[in-house]
This record gives C-alpha cells, structure tokens and sequence, in this order.
C-alpha cells in the first residue's frame, strides 16, 4: 500500500520521510512539488508544497500515521491510505525493508 502525505516544505517532507525510513515503518518514499488549493478557515487557499508517497504494508498504517501525525507541522495533516498493487520482486524487497 501507499500513503500520500503533503507537507508545506522539501525539509519537512525529507525529514519525516527519513523518520519513517530510519524507523523501518516505510520501505521507500518519493517527493513530488505540488500546487494545492483547498479551503482553510473560510477562504480559499493556494499553497506550494510537497507531497510524499510512502510504500509500505497495510500492518503498519496506524504506525506511518500515528509518527506523520507527531513530525507533522500542520494541525490537520492528510495522511491518506492509498491501494496498491506491487510486482512480486519488489514486494519482497519493501517487506524485507520494513521488517529489518
């Protein structure tokens, strides 16, 4: 499985990229820049950020979760689950990863 989750600056999103990665709760995550518009406190808001795909298995969600929501610096971060199908060889390899 996957799991997106936007953050309002590239040090951020390395920094808790390499948390979940020292942490072996992820097996590999990418950052992508991105413009995001979305409504926050009665307005409309545009923003840059950066948004980073975590690869990891559906047993340590709550895990990826619980670490984003205390290294993150929004109140309301997204930390959204999303499905994925891997080709076997690198299915092996991200559960190797996280598992250690």
């Amino acid at each position: 499985m996957g799991v997106y989750i936007p953050c309002a600056s590239l040090d951020e999103a390395k920094k808790i990229a390499s948390h979940l990665l020292k942490n072996r709760l992820i097996a590999c995550a990418n950052i992508f820049p991105i413009t995001s518009m979305y409504h926050w406190e009665n307005n409309v808001t545009e923003d840059q950020e950066y948004v980073i795909i975590v690869k990891t298995i559906e047993s340590m969600y709550d895990n990826v979760q619980r670490e984003v929501e205390r290294n993150h610096s929004y109140n309301v971060p997204c930390i959204a689950k999303i499905p994925m199908q891997f080709n076997e060889r690198y299915h092996e390899w991200l559960i190797k990863e996280i598992k250690g």
